[in-house]
């Protein structure tokens, strides 16, 4: 039955987005909330743009959307630069149902394949070469059920440790964080104390080089349980292998690469797998937990 309701709570989130106000001239706007249906739901679908019609046509005799739009449409929808702003709060939104079940975090990156390339000098080879490019995706997932509470989407050689922040203020803007775990790429000073801001407690190892200093109490506090309390901390740190497995659930449904071709799209479509692995993992939590999502009655 995950389909059909998958479908069910896709018509429901997407009716949280407000339509634009119709043209006074010209060729009529289709409704954005029946675009960004077709568009996740395509996504979930995993099939091409021409074989997804038969999926669009059955949405719109089952009142999903008004009317089944043309491929086309759908792509010209994950293209525009308008929806990527939509979509992170529809991410956003899809895990809020989840917020007093998850306390703990684990934040990481992965990419996503494309089928562009880019192109650099390599002195080894001594001349031009070529490689794929991939979408560097940053995540802070809930350890208990793998939602995904916060992305940023960025250039495939992003910083790690510089996306941290955007993580935890959107992550804490909805949860109650207690724990937040990570591997050494985030362990900094700035990015310590900001978890301990937001009243959690951060379990990240330290490098090799790193060296106690009181002039920084969180880096103080980590530094000794990881120095001299391993066990304790790895019981904690060991929470952070649920952002792979979360990554690993995205990746074997949704595929492990994009399909489209402009930057734009691409991260679009990387949204849309998100937004699409949390929908799954809600389905199951209405099962697990006897969750009950109805995002039209959440306020974000």
């Amino acid at each position: 039955m995950e389909k059909e309701t998958f479908c069910k709570l896709l018509r429901d989130l997407v009716s949280t987005v407000p339509n634009p106000e119709p043209k006074s001239t010209g060729r009529p706007r289709l409704p954005r909330d029946d675009m960004l249906f077709s568009a996740t739901y395509k996504v979930y679908s995993t099939v091409s743009g021409r074989r997804f019609q038969t999926d669009l046509r059955d949405a719109a005799a089952r009142g999903f959307i008004a009317k089944a739009p043309h491929y086309n449409s759908v792509f010209n929808c994950v293209e525009s630069e308008e929806i990527t702003p939509i979509l992170h709060r529809l991410l956003e939104t899809t895990s809020l149902p989840l917020r007093e079940v998850e306390q703990d975090f684990a934040a990481d990156s992965t990419g996503f394949g494309t089928n562009t390339h880019f192109r650099y000098y390599s002195v080894r080879y001594k001349g031009e070469r070529a490689e794929k490019a991939w979408v560097k995706t940053h995540a802070m997932v809930g350890v208990k059920t793998n939602v995904i509470a916060a992305a940023v989407i960025g250039h495939r050689d992003a910083s790690d440790s510089r996306q941290f922040p955007a993580l935890v203020e959107a992550t804490a803007k909805n949860f109650t964080m207690r724990e937040v775990s990570a591997d050494k790429a985030y362990t900094s000073k700035e990015n310590l104390a900001l978890v301990v801001s937001k009243g959690a407690e951060p379990y990240m190892p330290m490098k090799t080089n790193a060296k106690p200093d009181k002039k920084a109490p969180a880096w103080n506090k980590l530094y000794h349980l990881f120095a001299y309390r391993q066990e304790e901390f790895a019981a904690h740190y060991h929470k952070r292998s649920n952002v792979e497995a979360t990554f690993s659930m995205v990746k074997r449904v949704f595929g492990d690469s994009v399909r489209s071709k402009t930057p734009v799209a691409q991260v679009n479509e990387v949204l849309l797998k998100l937004i699409c692995h949390n929908i799954r993992v809600l389905i199951h939590e209405m099962h697990e937990l006897g969750v009950e999502p109805q995002f039209s009655s959440i306020s974000v």
